[in-house]
C-alpha cells in the first residue's frame, strides 16, 4: 500500500507576502530605534557655566559657605586669600569632596591631608577629592573648573590646611 503525501509548494505570491511582511517589521523596528535615539537619548539642556568667588582670610573663614549647582553644570571656583599672614602658617586652599564625605566622617580625610604639606595638603591618592586649588598665600588667587556631579546632594568643600576646617573654612555645594 502506497500512501501519497501531499506536499504543498509555496507560490510566488506567498513568498512575496512573507518577504513583504518581514521587511515591514524590520523597517518598523528601525524607525522605532531611530525615534528612540532622537528623542529618548537626547541630553538634558545644559545650565550655563557658573562662576563662584570665595575669599579666605586670617580668621580662618570662607566668606561663602554655600552655593547651588545643577547636575553636570560647569563650575569655576576662584579662591582668593585676602589675609596677610604668610602661606607657611596661614595658607588656604579649596577642596571639593565627594558626597560620601560629610561633617560626621571628614576627620579621616583631614588627618590624611594634614600629612601632605608637600602636596598643598591634598593627598595625591585621595579618590574623594573632586576638585581643588593650590595652597595660596596672601593676595594669591587660583581658579579650578569642574563639572558638578550628576548625583543630587550636598557636597562638602573645605580648606585642608591643618586646623582651618574646625574654625570655619568650609561650606556646601548643593547639586539639585
Amino acid at each position: 500500500m502506497c500512501i501519497k503525501a501531499r506536499v504543498r509548494h509555496p507560490t510566488d505570491e506567498t513568498i512575496m507576502r512573507k518577504a513583504f511582511s518581514e521587511s515591514l517589521s524590520i523597517m518598523a523596528l528601525g524607525c522605532s530605534a531611530l525615534l528612540l535615539y532622537a528623542t529618548g537619548c537626547a541630553r538634558a539642556p545644559e545650565a550655563p557655566p557658573k562662576q563662584v568667588q570665595i575669599n579666605a582670610d586670617d580668621k580662618m573663614k570662607f566668606d561663602l559657605t554655600a552655593f547651588e549647582a545643577k547636575p553636570g553644570q560647569k563650575i569655576s571656583v576662584t579662591l582668593k586669600n585676602v589675609g596677610t599672614t604668610p602661606k607657611f602658617s596661614m595658607g588656604h586652599n579649596f577642596i571639593l569632596l565627594d558626597r560620601t564625605v560629610n561633617p560626621g566622617n571628614v576627620q579621616a580625610f583631614l588627618d590624611k591631608a594634614s600629612t601632605q604639606a608637600s602636596h598643598d595638603y591634598v593627598p595625591p591618592d585621595a579618590k574623594e577629592v573632586l576638585a581643588h586649588t593650590k595652597l595660596l598665600g596672601p593676595n594669591e588667587t587660583d581658579t579650578v573648573t569642574f563639572n558638578a556631579p550628576f548625583v543630587p546632594g550636598e557636597y562638602l568643600y573645605l580648606c585642608s590646611f591643618p586646623g582651618h576646617y574646625s574654625q570655619g573654612t568650609k561650606g556646601f555645594m548643593t547639586v539639585k
